[in-house]
């Protein structure tokens, strides 16, 4: 079997994604570099990348034992990150209970070969690839958004570009 490319992240519903677009629009304006489809808006909690199909399976089922949650982010400005050149939507905060789901999911990985990252988790949603510098721009009003779940996620290039696609637990 083949290896799917693949990441944890919380995923907003249709309702988040659409109060996300009219809040940053305008701010977005100010950007130059390509939007990235609001379909594909995410917060990637742990990224895995290439994983063996016949262990999916085996992970999903690992990953049931962690706790139940709630996150709130409260997202203020959109930041732009030098080196992949994106802009990217912004807590100022990033609550105890996220870097603790993110360690949670590092330890099950562990499990399948998993190597955790030793860089500081820094939760975004990327909102443009390919952008020019810019200092940040804080949005007209916050953007607050709650989760109490998490997806598995796989990364699909097409012709049309790369597309996420939640995986059914």
């Amino acid at each position: 079997m083949a290896d799917r490319q693949l990441f944890y992240a919380l995923w907003p519903s249709e309702r988040q994604r659409e109060m996300m677009r009219d809040i940053i629009n305008p701010a977005l304006s100010e950007i130059e570099g390509t939007a990235v489809d609001r379909g594909n808006w995410h917060i990637t909690l742990v990224f895995i990348g290439a994983f063996a199909e016949e262990n999916i399976a085996g992970l999903q089922e690992a990953v049931r034992e962690i706790e139940p949650f709630e996150i709130r982010l409260r997202f203020d400005r959109i930041t732009f990150w030098q080196r992949p050149k994106v802009a990217s939507l912004n807590p100022r905060n990033v609550p105890a209970g996220l870097e603790e789901l993110v360690r949670s999911l590092e330890q099950k990985l562990v499990t399948f070969g998993f190597v955790p990252n030793e860089r500081t988790y820094r939760p975004h949603i990327t909102v443009a690839r390919r952008a020019r510098t810019f200092i940040d721009i804080p949005l007209a009003r916050p953007i607050e958004l709650q989760w109490s779940s998490f997806e598995l996620v796989e990364t699909v290039s097409s012709s049309r570009g790369v597309q996420y696609h939640p995986l059914k637990q």
